[in-house]
C-alpha cells in the first residue's frame, strides 16, 4: 500500500488561494445586488466602490496564481456561500425596512472579515514560501479589505444603526 503524499505549506497555500478566488468571484455577483437593495445612496456607493475593488482583487489573485505556477481556479467555499445567503435573506426579510441598510452593512462586514482573515494568512504563507511579488499583491488587497471594513463601520455608526433603532 502506497503511503499518502505528505501535504505541505505549498498545498495549503494553493487550496486557500483557490478558496478566496471563489469567494471574490462570488462577491462580484452579490455586490451589485446589495447596492441595488440598499436604501441609502452612501451605502449603495460603498458597495459599488467595493465591487470595482473586487474586480481588481480577482486580477491580483490571478497574478498570484501565475507567480505560484498554477492555473487560476476556484474551489467552492461554503463559508462565503453562507455569508452571501445571509445577505440575501436580509434583503428579503428587511426590504423597505429602516433596518435594511444596517443589516446589509453587517452582512458585508461578515464577508470583509472573512476576506481579511484569508488575505492575512495568504500573505504570511507567501512570505514563508519566499514569494515576495505575491506578498505585495496580497498585502495591497488586504489593505483595501481593511479600509472597506472601516468605511462600512463608519456608515453603520453615523447613520444606518441610528435609522434602524429610531424606526
Amino acid at each position: 500500500m502506497a503511503a499518502k503524499a505528505e501535504k505541505k505549506l505549498e498545498d495549503l497555500f494553493h487550496e486557500t488561494l483557490r478558496d478566496i478566488y471563489y469567494a471574490e468571484r462570488k462577491l462580484l455577483k452579490a455586490l451589485p445586488k446589495m447596492a441595488r437593495g440598499a436604501e441609502s445612496p452612501d451605502v449603495a456607493a460603498a458597495f459599488k466602490k467595493h465591487q470595482d475593488e473586487t474586480e481588481e482583487h480577482v486580477q491580483r489573485l490571478q497574478q498570484v496564481f501565475e507567480i505560484f505556477g498554477k492555473r487560476a481556479q476556484g474551489k467552492t467555499c461554503p463559508a462565503i456561500d453562507g455569508i452571501v445567503e445571509e445577505g440575501e435573506e436580509i434583503m428579503e426579510d428587511f426590504k423597505s425596512s429602516p433596518a435594511l441598510d444596517a443589516g446589509l452593512i453587517a452582512a458585508a462586514q461578515a464577508a470583509e472579515h472573512y476576506e481579511i482573515t484569508r488575505y492575512g494568512t495568504l500573505k504570511r504563507w507567501a512570505q514563508e514560501l519566499g514569494m515576495a511579488d505575491a506578498v505585495k499583491l496580497l498585502d495591497e488587497t488586504l489593505a483595501e479589505e481593511k479600509k472597506t471594513d472601516e468605511t462600512l463601520t463608519q456608515l453603520a455608526e453615523t447613520a444606518a444603526n441610528q435609522k434602524a433603532k429610531a424606526a
